[in-house]
């Protein structure tokens, strides 16, 4: 199962868990609140996967590529690492399915407090679009994943604040709703 909890205040080290102390861990319910969705799959079966073959037809994730994320196998890998540790939001959905390795997404929540979720091999987690959030392996340093995408891939992503934007405006009532 997921783990995930509130961070600490710290903006050292990144790769660290961060954990608050007292440690307040995150239920899946409280991240289902937020638009978060979560499965745990075989990633030693990705590639013939009935499991996964129902979720991408269910949300429709017809577009999928792989991502593997360490020094030697990402081009211009630390400047990457800064961008994608950079708060920001995307206009879609962002969805993240973990085969090797682990990392973490830090998401916020309704009052503006990071969550941190760690994902490991076998983790598939769906961020909604207009959420804020942003990702880091841990201390392993590497993580390879699937990246799913409803139609062409998207790879824009808004720093914030970007609460003009649509997508956000959409979340935020989301949020309301589920208030």
């Amino acid at each position: 199962m997921v783990q995930s909890w509130y961070m600490d205040e710290s903006a050292e080290e990144p790769w660290r868990p961060h954990r608050a102390k007292p440690h307040r861990p995150v239920g899946l319910e409280q991240l289902r609140a937020l638009g978060v969705l979560y499965w745990k799959l075989d990633a030693d079966k990705y590639e013939n996967d009935p499991e996964l073959e129902t979720i991408r037809r269910e949300r429709n994730y017809s577009y999928m590529d792989i991502i593997t994320i360490c020094k030697d196998r990402l081009p211009n890998y630390e400047e990457k690492i800064k961008m994608f540790f950079e708060e920001h939001l995307h206009i879609d959905e962002e969805i993240r399915y973990i085969l090797e390795g682990s990392g973490y997404f830090d998401v916020r929540d309704k009052e503006d407090r990071w969550i941190r979720i760690y994902m490991e091999k076998g983790d598939m987690i769906t961020l909604p679009a207009g959420i804020y959030h942003r990702f880091t392996p841990d201390e392993q340093n590497y993580v390879k994943a699937m990246r799913l995408f409803v139609g062409e891939p998207v790879w824009t992503a808004y720093k914030r604040p970007a609460d003009h934007l649509n997508a956000r405006e959409q979340y935020m009532k989301f949020l309301e709703q589920m208030a």
